[in-house]
């Protein structure tokens, strides 16, 4: 009998998986419309007592996500007095939902790597995640990988899709 050869373990293949850099900090979406009257009507008196009275330490080290999840037509200076209010705590803070806010993370996080690690190899963008990794997140590694990688792929080792590969 033959002996069975991983040829996924063998090859140089580059997998890179955005897994590996999902930061494990909590998540949280700040709606301001809990600050405002019925949910709907800002007073601006009000408003700024809740906020100043609100404990904004709970936050500490969280990515914040601010909106308004009601059709309240707020001020664009509501959105920003929570952001000064919660951002000494919070480890980033954007405006938008937790989907926005995980595409905000990621993006900071890939303009970080240093992808001449991936110079003329050929490398596979890991495709199932447990994770929620957004899918901007994926977009991006590809543009990031793109002016070094032989080739790029998408999905797993046993069945990924070409996406790129090098004229040189």
């Amino acid at each position: 009998m033959d002996e069975i050869i991983n040829k996924v373990a063998n090859s140089v293949l580059e997998v890179f998986d955005l897994e590996d850099y999902y930061p494990k900090e909590v998540r949280t979406q700040i709606d301001i419309s809990q600050w405002l009257y019925e949910g709907f009507l800002l007073k601006e008196k009000d408003f700024r007592e809740a906020l100043k009275n609100h404990d904004w330490s709970q936050y500490q080290n969280h990515y914040v996500a601010v909106n308004c999840s009601t059709d309240a037509i707020i001020p664009a200076w509501a959105s920003i007095l929570v952001t000064l209010h919660v951002a000494p705590f919070a480890k980033k803070v954007i405006s938008g939902d937790l989907a926005n806010l995980e595409s905000a993370i990621y993006q900071d996080l890939l303009e970080k790597i240093d992808y001449s690690v991936y110079k003329n190899k050929p490398v596979i963008i890991k495709g199932c995640s447990k994770k929620p990794v957004p899918e901007s997140a994926y977009v991006l590694a590809a543009q990031h990988l793109h002016p070094f990688a032989k080739s790029i792929m998408y999905g797993e080792a046993c069945s990924a899709v070409p996406l790129f590969k090098s004229k040189m």
